[in-house]
């Protein structure tokens, strides 16, 4: 008797197992879900070296508070136009968070693009990685629902009269793509440098703008084949993009990677330019 039911049990968890694996396997994630859910690969984590330190401190940004539709508050770093303007970019950092060299990226942008206002966004909610294990940690614990309200709470700071352009890195890639969706009929242009597509074609049809490409040959995760699936889906969805494929690794464009490409944060920073700065008149 005690044997027989030993092997019910066993049966039994089999098949609880064999269900959640199913549920696990079956299941469609979303696009960032997909992405956070690299955070759980010791390859991708070990990809990503710890920075190396830098310091930058802006004498033009300055950080910023807004409420978001949750009922929350959100934190952000802003420059703001010297003339009065209705062009924003929202700019979303890497899987580290909102550190110093999001905070000067957006600086030499803001020179660069010249009458815009820039929102550097914090989807972390003031948490910023130093190490690789802490940057995973809490990019999987970034929930859609909170990501969201801090990107629709930075719309309404923006305005009703915006018209809004986006960036981001790794992470922050992908959810530029999200911001330019949420953005709506708002949204005039997408910058994503080796981020997550959307792979919804549907929901690929409400983008209201182009969207520009920065991506990594070398990449594992967001590679070629990645890439060319976006472009197919893209042009299914009747929308416009341009994509730029760099002999470089993921995260080549951040100098506090040891992996950094200073020839291809060239290359790429001139066609962002160049993509953006006709949209931003």
């Amino acid at each position: 008797m005690k044997k027989i039911l030993l092997i019910s049990l066993f049966v039994s968890s089999a098949i609880g197992a064999f269900c959640q694996s199913k549920v696990v396997c079956c299941s469609n994630p979303s696009a960032t879900k997909q992405f956070a859910m690299l955070a759980s690969d010791k390859k991708f984590v070990m990809s990503h070296p710890n920075p190396l330190k830098m310091h930058f401190q802006s004498d033009i940004g300055k950080a910023i508070t807004y409420k978001t539709p949750d009922g929350k508050d959100a934190g952000a770093f802003f420059f703001k136009a010297k003339k009065p303007t209705n062009n924003y970019l929202l700019v979303v950092h890497e899987w580290w968070g909102l550190n110093d060299w999001i905070k000067k990226e957006s600086e030499m942008l803001y020179k660069d693009l010249g009458d815009v206002n820039i929102i550097d966004l914090d989807l972390y909610d003031g948490k910023v990685a130093t190490t690789r294990e802490d940057a995973g940690k809490y990019m999987q614990g970034v929930k859609e629902d909170r990501a969201g309200a801090i990107i629709k709470g930075a719309i309404a700071y923006a305005g009703p009269n915006a018209r809004i352009a986006t960036i981001g890195w790794c992470f922050g890639g992908g959810w530029s793509l999200q911001s330019a969706l949420l953005s709506g009929t708002q949204a005039i242009a997408c910058v994503m440098y080796y981020g997550m597509p959307e792979q919804d074609v549907n929901k690929l049809k409400t983008l209201n703008c182009d969207v520009l490409g920065n991506f990594a040959n070398k990449d594992q995760w967001i590679n070629p084949k990645v890439v060319a699936k976006f472009q197919e889906d893209m042009k299914t969805a009747g929308k416009n993009i341009s994509v730029h494929e760099f002999d470089a690794d993921h995260g080549f464009a951040n100098p506090s990677n040891p992996i950094y490409n200073s020839q291809a944060t060239t290359d790429a920073y001139k066609y962002t330019l160049d993509f953006l700065k006709p949209r931003l008149k």
